[in-house]
């Protein structure tokens, strides 16, 4: 698996991990407690093998920031939570950040 399958599969696995806290309900649920626990792990693991092909901060700094996209997707179209303009500005400037990252910066390797 290349480093970018890695950490492409770490996000989505995150995401979900981030969508059954949410279902949790502070951890008085057992089942979504358990699969975030399993989904964060995971997560991570596959986030320490996209870190042998990528630097540790190009790779979170995806991780987080379309991590961040994604959950806040779900949460509007799956939770039916509501985001503001400034929130969805402030997404915007992470899906920049992250354009602007892998298209100039030299220290991403592709």
């Amino acid at each position: 698996m290349t480093a970018y399958g890695a950490l492409a599969a770490a996000i989505v696995l995150e995401v979900i991990g981030t969508t059954l806290l949410q279902k949790s309900a502070q951890f008085t649920k057992l089942l979504p407690t358990a699969g975030m626990v399993m989904f964060y792990v995971a997560s991570f693991y596959l986030l320490s093998q996209a870190l042998k092909g990528m630097p540790l901060g190009i790779a979170y700094a995806m991780w987080g920031g379309l991590g961040i996209v994604l959950t806040a997707l779900i949460s509007v179209f799956y939770l039916k939570q509501s985001l503001d303009l400034p929130a969805l500005a402030g997404i915007g400037l992470i899906v920049a950040g992250v354009i602007v990252m892998n298209t100039l910066s030299k220290t991403v390797s592709h």
